[in-house]
């Protein structure tokens, strides 16, 4: 059986200066949101300069996510063993040395390790959440979460929206000297200004765990990310998939029977923490369809009778209010957790992201159509993305707070490669003779991601109330003390 799961019955008196730490915490996850995605409409420019094939590019994508996938859980629950601020310094230490590097790569395979090094940042964001959680004073806790989160969306949006500009005027390298920077404040901001948390939950680290759930997740997502180039049926994806529905099996076995798991599964029972899961999957397949359909629609020729005909930079201008509103909708997510629980700005966000892919599925022909669509999308993941985070930590002790946002993360790391996969698809299925995407092509992807975001409207209506959430995670063992304050 699992280790009993304990809380201090209250959190520390101190507190730093609470915005300092707010902002030098969203420093680091704003840096690395943007490198997830800032890279991607650089892609043709860096494999000219690099002499690299489009499927040997690709890798620089694949081994960001890759590295984010497996090393984010592991360093959650050391955060929550030997302390988190601790854990994230290690972490921008290692983005600072990947970001350096890439930007002074000289060929592909540097490329390649540097980005590997960047993803294996992923764990900012779940210590980020675990920090202010046992910092930040109770009331300030569920808007700071959801600005946090919605940092990662903005974060996204905004790498999509600068590349074109960098390249444009500087060079790819700078799409790292710049973030750099910001990375640079951000570590000596976590160094000076961010306390220790003295939630730990002792322990050691669950090696076999480790190593089963590695396995599983770079296989399954090793498969999804190259299914399409390397062909569904080939032998080598079925072989891929194969290997990582073992590994995730054993790896569950393993967990339920060792003393100090990696990740408890009987927080993966719980109502409110699996259904939540199941909307990040959904949420992010979501994000990355947008972040795929509306550029590429955009940069088609005006000649094909449908595309707008916009350079790099330009479509990313059409992206701005997706971020725009993810900077708004993500703390009023927080306003409304704290009034009625995280069921509702979720529900809401999801039902904002039907209305967001409805919309241009019925026509996409004019420039304020594809504008309000990216608002809409914006709004959306801003309430979904920050209601999820808070729902993962009142459903959860402080002590696990790092391992269960960790498998959020992963669950939205998986749904962006899924969605990126299947839209991808689905575009290169109904393609020109040039291998232009048809007009076809984008209504059936943007119904496809509608259809998606209404699966997660739906989960949402099976997501428990505050006062359900806390009895179910009694129920399932997560007892020991009692959870966030019971909302109406």
């Amino acid at each position: 059986m699992s280790a009993p799961l304990t809380e201090p019955a209250a959190r520390t008196g101190r507190h730093a200066n609470s915005t300092l730490v707010v902002l030098f915490l969203s420093l680091g996850g704003l840096s690395f949101a943007v490198l997830q995605s800032l890279i991607a409409p650089a892609l043709p420019v860096i494999a000219r300069d690099l002499d690299a094939s489009t499927g040997d590019i690709s890798w620089t994508l694949t081994a960001y996510l890759l590295a984010a996938s497996v090393l984010t859980p592991i360093l959650g629950r050391l955060g929550d063993m030997i302390g988190k601020r601790r854990v994230l310094l290690a972490v921008l230490v290692v983005l600072f040395v990947g970001t350096l590097l890439a930007a002074l790569a000289p060929n592909l395979p540097i490329l390649i390790a540097a980005r590997a090094l960047q993803g294996a940042a992923g764990a900012i964001m779940p210590l980020s959440i675990g920090i202010v959680r046992d910092e930040l004073p109770r009331e300030r806790v569920s808007v700071t979460v959801g600005l946090l989160s919605a940092i990662f969306g903005i974060g996204a949006g905004v790498g999509i929206v600068a590349a074109g500009p960098i390249v444009d005027h500087l060079s790819w390298h700078w799409l790292f000297w710049l973030p750099l920077a910001v990375i640079v404040v951000a570590l000596l901001g976590v160094i000076f200004g961010v306390p220790e948390s003295p939630i730990r939950t002792p322990g050691r680290l669950d090696l076999a765990g480790a190593g089963l759930l590695s396995v599983a997740l770079v296989t399954l997502l090793l498969a999804i990310s190259k299914g399409r180039e390397w062909g569904w049926d080939s032998g080598t994806i079925l072989t891929l998939f194969a290997v990582g529905a073992v590994a995730l099996v054993a790896f569950v076995i393993v967990e339920r029977t060792v003393a100090q798991p990696l990740i408890d599964m009987r927080l993966m029972a719980v109502r409110g923490v699996w259904t939540t899961n199941l909307v990040a999957v959904v949420l992010g397949f979501a994000m990355f369809g947008t972040f795929l359909l509306l550029p590429t629609l955009l940069e088609l020729p005006a000649g094909t009778g449908y595309g707008f005909g916009r350079t790099v930079s330009e479509a990313g201008w059409y992206l701005v209010p997706a971020t725009l509103s993810m900077l708004i909708f993500g703390p009023l997510a927080g306003l409304l957790d704290r009034r009625f629980g995280p069921k509702v700005p979720m529900f809401l966000g999801a039902g904002l992201i039907v209305a967001a892919f409805v919309l241009p599925a019925l026509d996409h022909s004019q420039a304020w159509q594809i504008l309000l669509a990216s608002f809409l999308t914006g709004a959306g993941i801003g309430l979904g993305f920050a209601a999820m985070s808070n729902a993962i930590i009142e459903a959860v002790p402080a002590t696990v707070t790092g391992q269960a946002t960790s498998v959020n993360t992963i669950a939205r790391t998986i749904g962006s490669s899924v969605g990126t996969a299947v839209i991808a698809a689905v575009m290169a299925a109904d393609s020109t003779p040039r291998g232009l995407p048809t007009d076809h092509a984008f209504t059936e992807g943007f119904w496809v991601c509608a259809g998606v975001a209404l699966l997660a409207v739906l989960i949402c209506l099976i997501v428990p109330s505050a006062r359900r959430r806390q009895d179910e995670a009694i129920a399932a063992g997560v007892d020991d003390v009692p959870l966030e304050p019971i909302k109406a």
